[in-house]
């Protein structure tokens, strides 16, 4: 364990003054002894005991300096944190000079997770916001049609009947919303049981290219499978079928004129590498570096209509990260977007030789 610079130097500057006084005292007894009176020694006496006072005051002085040093970095600390109680959105962080101590890593570490603490209070405040926005708009949508049917909308069957309409679409819209918090929720909270299952990779990616086929057969889908029999990632196989339907279903729903998808997927002796490409309206360049955050779309009145609510592409990003992998973008405007997932293959012993078994 390592102990305080400054305790380190308070010591060792105490035994040497100590020793080097020791060992003085007893040279000099040695040589009075041999040439002095009873007078002397009695004189040379107190001397050294009066020495021995002083070189003790000096230890007690100095071991006071330090120790008086260590409880102010405390009493910072303490102050801090004091502060922090006071007003938990407070950015304040302890600040000490840079060295080489315990109290140093302690005010280090406190730092960080300060950090992590007020990370966390701002992503759930701002989760918070994000929900009360997204569902002011639907409960206002619904209390608008409800509050015209109650007025005079219900003597109207054509009212009626498209307000009705309108409320079962904000409803469903809410609903899908809900569906997708939780989701989120559960990737920010993923049972560690799930971070060790494994998912052989080639039957999934054929299933969910038959799954699309099916449900788009008017799009044309080229599917580039050039994935090694038997790989296998280490991810559980619902949350890489969620992560491939989130990309997938984005390319259709954003797909222009040309309705053409390419979904590939390849090995390499390390990877799994997927690209989901579509030729649709294409995302601006400021734009790609938020499209990850949740609830954020890059046109609302685009997203609303197709039914998007601004939180798969969160979702996908962050369960691709908890097993390890990445999710990338890439965009050009009016020509289409890329997406590129690379997740880490498990690697395979080698199969032992049939001629080392004979052995």
């Amino acid at each position: 364990m390592r102990i305080s610079i400054r305790f380190k130097w308070t010591a060792l500057i105490s035994i040497v003054i100590l020793m080097a006084y020791i060992f003085v005292g007893v040279l000099a007894m040695r040589t009075v002894q041999n040439v002095a009176s009873v007078n002397e020694i009695h004189s040379f006496t107190n001397k050294l005991l009066i020495g021995g006072i002083v070189v003790f005051v000096i230890g007690v002085l100095l071991s006071y300096f330090a120790v008086t040093m260590v409880l102010n970095d405390l009493k910072r600390i303490n102050k801090t944190i004091d502060d922090l109680n006071k007003k938990p959105d407070s950015d304040s962080r302890i600040k000490l000079r840079k060295r080489n101590d315990e109290v140093y890593d302690l005010t280090v570490n406190i730092n960080k997770m300060l950090d992590r603490m007020q990370a966390y209070t701002n992503q759930q405040k701002e989760f918070v916001e994000d929900v009360s926005h997204e569902l002011r708009t639907p409960v206002a949508v619904l209390e608008g049609h409800l509050s015209m049917l109650q007025r005079w909308g219900k003597d109207d069957p054509q009212v009626l009947n498209d307000s009705i309409n309108s409320s079962l679409q904000e409803l469903k819209r809410m609903q899908s919303l809900i569906q997708e918090m939780l989701d989120l929720t559960r990737v920010e909270q993923i049972d560690s049981a799930y971070l060790e299952q494994t998912t052989e990779v080639k039957p999934l990616f054929t299933q969910v290219y038959n799954d699309f086929k099916m449900l788009h057969p008017d799009f044309v889908i080229n599917f580039d499978d050039d994935i090694r029999e038997g790989s296998k990632v280490k991810i559980y196989r619902n949350h890489l079928e969620q992560v491939l339907v989130i990309l997938l279903d984005n390319a259709f729903k954003y797909s222009a004129d040309r309705k053409e998808i390419n979904f590939a997927a390849s090995t390499n002796s390390a990877l799994l590498e997927v690209v989901v490409q579509d030729y649709g309206l294409g995302i601006a360049k400021k734009d790609l570096k938020r499209i990850f955050n949740r609830f954020y779309r890059v046109d609302k009145a685009r997203s609303r209509k197709r039914g998007g609510n601004g939180l798969g592409l969160s979702i996908a990003k962050r369960l691709i990260e908890i097993y390890h992998g990445s999710l990338e973008v890439e965009s050009v405007v009016g020509s289409g977007t890329v997406f590129k997932i690379e997740l880490p293959l498990i690697q395979e012993a080698p199969a032992e030789d049939e001629t080392s078994k004979g052995e």
